[in-house]
């Protein structure tokens, strides 16, 4: 692949990562290639985390919306935790991109309980073998309830997970019939919930033959799954996805057919897929760097990791993370999130920049005082360069823009640091220093390239 160098590791960790700090970037860096990098930290095997309650082993109670409230609150407040001090791992980067794979939402569900349960398989498989994953998932209680799985019975079959089984989950739509899905149903049948777990009831088993995608025996739930995975058009699909969501939004099918040979040669283990493509020519590309727009996650976790924020109010990053249409455990449809242009439109790009204003003042637009802020003049002086003007604006652009910016805008951010005075007399020390470095920090993330990762 091409050099280890500055350009590649940072576009490597802002792909990988909820943002980065320099920290990060300094310990991508003092690795000698990006294999090494990729394999012992993006990579590494890494112990789970704990709970965010001892709640999440009680059985669910019905009519207890007060208190599952306020459950799902403490666990989105823990996934947050989890994300900014993620450090150099990957893990949940692949958590969220399967939470929006293998969708499930909190409106349908209801208890956080199955919710943090199916969190915690996403967390398990992040870098694991995808055929266990989609037998393990498709009888997950979160799954089983959001698209009906508790209600398939031999009497009544229900469709709609078969249908998502193959339409979202594996092959992609025109790679099976309608009587497939009709035949996988039945082979689904005879799950339901009980408390935490899933539990299978053989009298709701459709207990005859099935024919499936040519095949024919009395299949059950894991018969179909392992005959999905003999198609190999199913690798190329994960695939794309994983090319769509790290590398560009328009899939190179060449090198995603590579992708899947190695899919497909590792028996469907997402880490050798994983390490392939963080360390080809083609993810590091030149004209990718910076094309891809961030996610409200993704912007509001780097936002807090660039500005060193260590303590936020996760109340109120939630809040934004609503408005700017990411909630987590919450999905808009089975689609998941469509992400890159939807995420930005004429009323949450300023939100956006509202976000990022109020973190660095340490205000809501209200005027309401947020219990977190940056200090300005602490920040600046983390840089080196912090007494150089021109330099200054360089390397803080440098770090916080994966786009490249034109030598004019440059010019007008430097004018926006100096704010009326010449370079020369710039310094962290002279009377205002600290409210012209907000507002050089303000127009810099207001700028369209800190859309973009």
């Amino acid at each position: 692949m091409s050099a280890w160098n500055f350009e590649n590791a940072r576009h490597l960790l802002t792909r990988c990562l909820f943002g980065y700090t320099r920290g990060d970037l300094d310990k991508a860096l003092s690795y000698s290639t990006a294999t090494d990098f990729v394999s012992k930290e993006l990579l590494a095997d890494k112990s789970l985390p704990d709970p965010p309650g001892t709640w999440v082993a009680e059985a669910p109670v019905a009519n207890n919306g007060t208190v599952d409230g306020t459950r799902y609150r403490d666990l989105t407040f823990w996934w947050l935790q989890r994300m900014l001090t993620e450090q150099t791992h990957m893990r949940e980067k692949m958590v969220l991109f399967w939470h929006n794979h293998f969708t499930s939402d909190r409106e349908k569900v209801n208890f956080p309980q199955h919710m943090y349960q199916q969190n915690m398989l996403f967390r398990k498989y992040a870098f694991g073998n995808f055929k266990q994953f989609t037998k393990d998932v498709t009888i997950d209680p979160a799954m089983l309830i959001y698209l009906d799985g508790r209600q398939n019975n031999r009497n009544a079959p229900n469709e709609n997970f078969a249908r998502e089984l193959m339409e979202l989950f594996t092959v992609g739509i025109g790679n099976y019939t309608e009587d497939d899905i009709k035949q996988a149903a039945l082979a689904l049948t005879g799950w339901r919930v009980d408390g935490l777990k899933a539990v299978f009831n053989q009298n709701g088993f459709a207990n005859t033959n099935k024919t499936f995608l040519g095949k024919t025996g009395n299949f059950t739930y894991t018969d179909i799954i392992d005959i999905l995975f003999t198609k190999d058009i199913l690798a190329n699909f994960i695939c794309q996805k994983l090319y769509k969501e790290f590398v560009y939004y328009k899939p190179n099918g060449a090198f995603v057919s590579e992708m899947a040979a190695v899919f497909r040669q590792a028996d469907y283990e997402l880490k050798p897929v994983l390490q392939f493509l963080l360390t080809s020519d083609e993810f590091y590309r030149t004209d990718y760097r910076g094309a891809k727009i961030k996610s409200p996650v993704e912007l509001l976790i780097g936002t807090l990791k660039a500005l060193s924020i260590t303590n936020p109010d996760w109340g109120y990053v939630t809040e934004a993370s609503r408005t700017l249409q990411q909630q987590l455990f919450n999905p808009p449809t089975v689609q998941g999130w469509i992400g890159q242009r939807d995420w930005i439109s004429s009323s949450t790009l300023p939100l956006r920049g509202s976000f990022t204003d109020s973190v660095i003042n340490g205000r809501r637009l209200n005027g309401q005082r947020l219990p977190f802020s940056i200090d300005a003049l602490t920040y600046a002086r983390s840089y080196p360069s912090s007494e150089k003007a021109e330099l200054f604006v360089r390397d803080v652009t440098d770090y916080l823009l994966a786009y490249p910016i034109a030598p004019k805008k440059r010019e007008f951010l430097l004018d926006t640091l100096l704010d009326g005075t010449i370079s020369e007399n710039w310094s962290t020390n002279t009377p205002m220093a600290d409210v012209r470095i907000q507002k050089f920090l303000r127009t810099v993330m207001r700028q369209p390239e800190f859309q973009l990762c």
